[in-house]
């Protein structure tokens, strides 16, 4: 059995003042440490899912802002597509006018240098003319050399003539 004795009540004090003072100086301040280092814990897990929720919010902004980026890229390549073929079309139909116009205006000279051609022409037939008629009544010939000054007359129209034009 057991003995009760002064040892056994002693030993009994001592070892709550021991639990006593074990608790006052060890117990509290180590669940005090593990209390701050759990709210230590639960703090940066918090701040890690308010970051990681921030990034998402980021994430899906900066992706709406490059979709609104794309498409205004694109739009503006539309625009530029559309005034080059605006431009392009301009600038045919300007060469077509200004070839239109090259040809009338070439059309017109030919014209103004045929009349030239042509005037010129019957000025030297009628000089020709003259001066036949004026051989023909100087000389007073006979039917035989009238027809011979006519013959030669007319080969010499012939030579001169322009063109196609008829002398």
């Amino acid at each position: 059995m057991i003995e009760l004795n002064g040892t056994f009540i002693a030993q009994i004090v001592n070892f709550l003042i021991l639990v006593v003072l074990l608790r006052a100086f060890a117990y509290k301040p180590v669940v005090n440490m593990l209390k701050a280092r759990q709210d230590k814990i639960q703090e940066s897990l918090d701040k890690a899912d308010a970051d990681a929720a921030e990034a998402d919010k980021l994430l899906a902004q900066y992706k709406a802002k490059l979709a609104a980026a794309t498409q205004k890229a694109e739009e503006i390549q539309k625009n530029a597509e559309k005034r080059a073929a605006e431009f392009r079309e301009a600038e045919e139909q300007k060469v077509k006018a200004d070839i239109e116009q090259m040809k009338k205006s070439a059309q017109a000279d030919i014209e103004r240098d045929r009349a030239k051609a042509v005037e010129k022409l019957r000025t030297e037939m009628v000089a020709l003319s003259m001066a036949a008629a004026g051989k023909i009544i100087a000389k007073n010939m006979d039917s035989a050399e009238n027809e011979a000054l006519i013959a030669e007359f007319v080969d010499k129209l012939d030579k001169d003539k322009i063109g196609d034009l008829p002398c």
